[in-house]
């Protein structure tokens, strides 16, 4: 769709190498639900790294994405998409928003992995389609070898079967990360959220993950949801997180002004 943009020489590819670009290795994001672009402009200006706008269990829509696509354009933090499922159609489109990563869920082995990858790079390293929307706002787009070499793919290991094929899954040419959901890896693995954070023996699921990251040279990443998970996600040397949610941040916030303001209501 439309002229491609003259780009200059590609920036070095996002990763644990070059923190100032996307999702680095040593990161703090803010895990969004909401669709209303006022809070998440005000989120996306508050020193986060990265904001996550959640696609899969969340109201942003496939028209939404153009709305807030232009309303985050240079609003500060990063933005992330994490797409409602393993859709070639709707990773192109958050990156045709303007989102710096794609975080892919339903990855049930490699070949999710390779889908997911393909569809996140312009041809010939994938089969992207062209066609990014901030010039129809009149903001600019990178070429297509500038955008393959910024946009990055991170595949949520979620699953039992991305576990089990996580070597390979972080071995994927266009995989630049993986990125753990607890809740649901403790689902898939009959286990709780509690114990799989706490589980340091060897070979435990987390410690997998993350030498599998390392061995490629890819990133590890994790949603928290609060200060509290993150610092045990830590421990297991998981840096890059959403450490915090828009509903937990609210939620702080009404707690802290309350607590400041010290009357107790009377009746």
């Amino acid at each position: 769709m439309g002229d491609e943009p003259a780009g200059a020489e590609p920036p070095p590819r996002p990763g644990p190498e070059h923190p100032t670009l996307g999702m680095a290795g040593h990161s703090r994001g803010v895990w969004t639900f909401s669709a209303d672009v006022d809070l998440l402009r005000r989120l996306a200006s508050s020193g986060f790294d990265w904001l996550a706008l959640d696609a899969q269990h969340g109201p942003v829509d496939r028209s939404g994405l153009h709305t807030v696509g232009r309303a985050l354009a240079g609003a500060g933090a990063a933005v992330v998409v994490r797409v409602p499922a393993v859709d070639p159609a709707w990773i192109g489109a958050a990156l045709d928003a303007g989102a710096a990563a794609v975080v892919v869920p339903s990855v049930t082995g490699t070949a999710d992995a390779v889908r997911a990858a393909r569809a996140s790079r312009y041809p010939p390293e994938g089969d992207r389609s062209w066609g990014p929307f901030a010039p129809l706002w009149g903001g600019p787009a990178p070429g297509p070898a500038a955008a393959n070499a910024t946009v990055q793919c991170l595949v949520l290991v979620e699953t039992a079967g991305a576990l089990a094929d996580v070597d390979e899954i972080a071995a994927t040419p266009g995989v630049d990360g993986l990125f753990v959901g607890p809740f649901d890896l403790a689902l898939g693995l009959g286990t709780t959220v509690d114990a799989l954070l706490d589980d340091h023996a060897p070979g435990n699921p987390l410690g997998v993950v993350v030498a599998a990251a390392a061995r490629h040279g890819v990133l590890v990443g994790a949603f928290a949801g609060s200060p509290g998970h993150a610092a045990r996600l830590r421990r297991h040397g998981i840096h890059c997180l959403a450490v915090t949610t828009d509903l937990g941040v609210v939620a702080e916030g009404c707690r802290a002004v309350l607590a400041e303001d010290g009357v107790t209501p009377a009746g």
